[in-house]
């Protein structure tokens, strides 16, 4: 298991520039994938065991955009963050808030970081950023 990355709330935000592009195209490609995938599901509900050119085209079709958002996790990835949500573009960055390791959390459309949250909390444990947050971040 790789090593965790730690960010404070500053270092999070300056990355957000990128993290922005990478999740906008990859929840476009992952809307993509899922119109794909149930075109391919349409296809194939005719009962028949062999497989038509158009079913052909459209799984390599979705294949291919599954690579494309496979490139994208890997990119967030590098950058230290976590991907949580395919639909939401939803983003957790490892920090520390009063000596306790949580998540930076921000999700697409978001400006910046503006919430946090418990390492087991998920989204439903969101807590906004307060001032006394951005005084102990390592």
């Amino acid at each position: 298991m790789p090593e965790r990355k730690y960010f404070t709330l500053e270092q999070a935000n300056r990355t957000l520039p990128l993290v922005k592009r990478v999740v906008r195209d990859l929840v476009n490609e992952y809307a993509l994938w899922k119109e794909r995938m149930r075109r391919y599901e349409m296809l194939s509900a005719t009962g028949s065991t062999e497989e038509t050119e158009e079913q052909r085209a459209t799984r390599r079709d979705a294949q291919e955009v599954a690579e494309r958002i496979s490139g994208y996790v890997e990119e967030l990835s590098a950058v230290g963050c976590l991907l949580k949500g395919f639909d939401d573009g939803l983003i957790d960055f490892y920090g520390k808030r009063h000596g306790d390791d949580v998540f930076w959390c921000w999700k697409l459309g978001e400006s910046r970081i503006t919430h946090w949250h418990e390492l087991n909390a998920g989204l439903a444990g969101r807590r906004p950023l307060d001032s006394e947050s951005s005084e102990d971040q390592t």
